[in-house]
């Protein structure tokens, strides 16, 4: 009976496009070995076929030259080393495209599978990879189950495979024995390649099924718990509270900064209690009116303080202080339907500069 260690806990959600995109980047990937291996036997096997005519006359010069040198030159370590140095080489030659195909097709198998992923992550040192409770996990896991599993059937498959194969070919092999050297090689070849393809084949399925495996596992490793993804969100977007004091800080330097500016103000209008709004006009760089401060309840009593203390006209007007509360903003130029109403206000406000300096 197995125990199964289960690390999900109460992580039943999927997990986040964020949480997808850490795990790539640390290198947690999935991907079928399977799937690259039967990739690869079916690709080499099918080069083997499409080219077995050159491939055989290939290997077949390169037999004929070993065994007919090693007949007609006198025998001697360096004959031998020279007539083997030339054999390898034309058989090296001949497999050489085998190889070259073999490291394409894995590689491109594994682009398809996980794409272009450069990381050191995994690579780098990792203390819970010497914890004990770790190494016994992964021994008991169902992954672990599922990889012997799938082990003792593709043993037991391709053995049935290439045993009733070769049992079906069993009267063909048997005559070779009478037929000449050149006739048994290539009934063996096409044997040979022939099997390689139906095992690449099975292994086609196998690789299928641990495909769906290691995705399903994959996403399952992933998972994330409610109070994770609430975490993940605060972490992304900041925590609620956090934000909330640092608008309120904002808000708190913004009001200071404006209020530092009423003193410059030409005149402060208000509801007269509940609205305050500070304008100033500075001929030559404004085109109208400018807002430098407003503000309401507790704020629009504080501008009106600093305006008496710096001797700035307030002056009570209950719909132009509303309107200027609803259609301007601070630091703007006020809205062009209160051009008439504002421009009598500070014309009132420079009669009355000019009565006090006289």
């Amino acid at each position: 009976m197995f125990l199964f260690f289960n690390d999900t806990g109460d992580k039943t959600e999927e997990p986040t496009p964020h949480r997808l995109r850490e795990a790539r980047r640390k290198g947690q990937v999935f991907k079928s070995m399977e799937l690259n291996s039967a990739i690869n036997i079916l690709g080499v096997m099918s080069l083997l076929m499409i080219f077995s005519s050159v491939a055989f006359q290939g290997i077949e010069d390169a037999f004929n030259l070993f065994i007919g040198s090693m007949l007609s030159f006198p025998l001697s370590f360096s004959n031998t080393q020279v007539v083997f140095n030339e054999a390898l080489t034309r058989f090296l030659s001949i497999m050489a495209p085998v190889f070259a195909v073999a490291l394409v097709v894995g590689v491109a198998s594994n682009l398809v599978q996980v794409g272009f992923l450069a990381s050191t992550e995994q690579m780098s040192p990792q203390l819970k990879r010497l914890n004990p409770l770790e190494g016994v996990k992964k021994i008991v896991s169902k992954k672990a189950l599922f990889e012997m599993v799938k082990s003792l059937v593709k043993i037991s498959v391709i053995s049935a495979v290439t045993y009733f194969f070769l049992q079906s070919r069993l009267e063909t092999l048997l005559l070779l024995a009478n037929q000449t050297a050149e006739t048994s090689l290539h009934v063996f070849w096409q044997t040979m390649t022939t099997l390689g393809m139906i095992v690449g084949a099975v292994f086609i399925l196998i690789a299928f099924m641990d495909y769906l495996f290691q995705r399903h596992e994959h996403k399952t490793s992933l998972k994330m718990s409610q109070k994770e993804i609430k975490d993940e969100h605060k972490h992304l977007e900041g925590d609620p509270l956090v934000k909330s004091k640092l608008r309120e800080k904002q808000r708190q330097v913004a009001k200071e900064r404006m209020l530092q500016d009423v003193p410059s103000a030409d005149v402060v209008i208000t509801n007269p209690t509940d609205l305050a709004v500070a304008l100033t006009y500075r001929e030559g760089e404004d085109s109208a009116p400018r807002v430098v401060a407003m503000g309401a309840a507790v704020i629009a009593r504080r501008i009106r303080e600093i305006a008496e203390e710096h001797e700035v006209p307030v002056i009570e007007n209950k719909p132009i202080a509303q309107m200027l509360w609803k259609h301007s903003d601070i630091g703007e130029e006020i809205p062009i339907e209160l051009y008439q109403a504002v421009a009598e206000i500070m014309a009132m406000v420079y009669q009355m500069r000019e009565k006090s300096y006289f």
